[in-house]
């Protein structure tokens, strides 16, 4: 077969980049993400540290990877700073050791802060592809992320050329780049089936340097089976927004919905779909998991925007056998449009994420362990959250066998504050803190969130802070809970200062 560009193996690929390089990938989460290049970029990190020579790369994605990416490069000591997000635990572990710079962006920021300038240059773009032509036509596999903007920026270009994801894709993709301040306009979208857009982006011939073949599907990680807890969060999600809707809160034909990635989102979805009340809906979120791709299947989605189609490998060959059914009910957009603020409010996304812990306040923490320790990033939450028509968080009341309840006095890290998370929601309830002052949220939440075993630590807490004061709050016990784990392994039994 012949291709448009030199044709080169991944090690060849690799030894055309050079230390202190600042490199776009494409991929949100391993949707779309380049697999082979980078493996031929660690090699030739090795190759370049055994020889006595620095050599680090700087990496900016749409959002996670897949291993063949950032676990292989952290593995080969060869990242000096990335961003907007990660999941990889070699790359986490670096991070949190201080070896890999790493800071952390709302994901529909990205792409205008490269344009304006506060990266730096772009010298390499690699982007996975499923057709490319001698004019530089490029039709995107599984995702879309940042790499419109990625490809324009770039002084080179390398396509991993994806020969296991069908030409026919061709059409699932809706490329728009808004313009910069001062030249900006309204996002002309006004429905979530709305395109906007080309099909492809296109690129200067002239900086294409090379193609590199890849065949391989996604490296999505498979979902949990629902839990008893992720199966009662769900459902108290589904009926919360029944209630909403009888309330008349919600309009009848219902509103486009954001979840989350990972297991709790992706249960609380198929509750969704379950729920005899809740009508056929839309999605307008950033990634399209297997319960939605399923709900699409029985009817009960009708149309699902995202930046990426993150399944597991079975969902995506179904997928590629139907594209025709698909790409009816399923668009890919670029993040800053998939996660665009102004579409957010205009449409009135319901906003559905996880946090890893909340305080009594409604603070959430949705990034670090103990406030210290990175686990993945903000991601697009924050997009959402602060623009939602309703924003919801979700959690688990306990972790570690019920060592660490995930309500506290004050979070250890916060992303986002109190004045936007209107409703949270554990297995034990829903706290709707909508219209409530600081000391009447803590109650709703501590009543209806908190595991049974850590009411009465919550109330002590709050016992302590007394009555003056518009927040109860007191530095002195703030973190009681937080430490008591650290020493003990526990946060029951805490004593509190008066």
């Amino acid at each position: 077969m012949s291709y448009p560009f030199p044709v080169l193996t991944k090690e060849e690929a690799g030894k055309l980049f050079k230390n202190g390089e600042t490199v776009g990938f494409s991929g949100f989460t391993p949707a779309g993400a380049a697999k082979v290049v980078s493996l031929g970029i660690a090699e030739h990190a090795k190759a370049e540290h055994e020889a006595g020579r620095d050599f680090k790369i700087a990496i900016i994605t749409g959002a996670s990877t897949g291993d063949s990416l950032d676990g292989a490069l952290a593995r080969a000591d060869a990242i000096s700073w990335r961003t907007p997000y990660q999941t990889n635990k070699d790359l986490r572990q670096k991070i949190n050791k201080g070896e890999v710079k790493f800071f952390d962006m709302h994901l529909s920021q990205v792409a205008q802060n490269l344009r304006y300038g506060f990266l730096g240059d772009v010298d390499w773009a690699v982007v996975e592809a499923a057709n490319i032509t001698e004019e530089g036509e490029i039709t995107l596999t599984t995702s879309v992320g940042n790499t419109p903007t990625i490809l324009n920026l770039a002084k080179n270009v390398i396509i991993e050329l994806n020969e296991a994801c069908p030409k026919e894709i061709y059409g699932m993709h809706d490329i728009y780049e808004p313009k910069d301040p001062p030249h900006r306009t309204e996002v002309p979208v006004y429905r979530t089936a709305d395109r906007i857009g080309s099909a492809t982006i296109k690129v200067d011939p002239a900086k294409i340097r090379a193609i590199v073949l890849n065949n391989e599907l996604d490296q999505a990680r498979d979902f949990a089976d629902p839990d008893e807890t992720t199966l009662k969060i769900g459902k108290n999600v589904a009926d919360f927004l029944v209630s909403e809707m009888e309330a008349g809160r919600i309009p009848q034909e219902f509103l486009p919905i954001q979840s989350g990635v990972g297991n709790i989102a992706n249960a609380l979805l198929s509750a969704l779909g379950d729920h005899e009340k809740i009508p056929v809906f839309e999605m307008y979120s950033e990634v399209i998991q297997n319960s939605v791709v399923d709900m699409i299947k029985n009817g009960k989605i009708s149309m699902a925007s995202g930046t990426s189609i993150t399944v597991t490998p079975d969902i995506l060959s179904d997928i590629y056998k139907n594209l025709d059914f698909y790409k009816q009910h399923i668009v890919l957009r670029s993040q800053e449009i998939s996660n665009n603020p102004e579409v957010v409010r205009r449409l009135g996304v319901i906003s559905i994420n996880t946090a890893i812990e909340a305080d009594i306040m409604g603070n959430i923490n949705s990034t670090h362990i103990m406030g210290k320790n990175l686990m993945n990033g903000i991601g697009g939450s924050g997009d959402f959250t602060r623009n939602a028509y309703i924003s919801i968080f979700t959690c688990p009341s306990i972790a570690k066998g019920g060592k660490i309840s995930t309500i506290v006095p004050l979070v250890s890290h916060i992303d986002h504050t109190e004045h936007s998370v209107q409703i949270l929601i554990t297995e034990q309830g829903v706290a709707d803190l909508r219209g409530l002052d600081p000391k009447q949220r803590a109650e709703e939440i501590i009543e209806k969130c908190a595991h049974p075993d850590y009411k009465e630590e919550l109330r002590g807490y709050l016992e302590s802070c007394g009555e003056s004061g518009h927040t109860p709050e007191t530095l002195a016990n703030a973190f009681k809970m937080h430490q008591k784990f650290l020493s003990e392994g526990t946060m029951k039994d805490v004593s509190w200062e008066a």
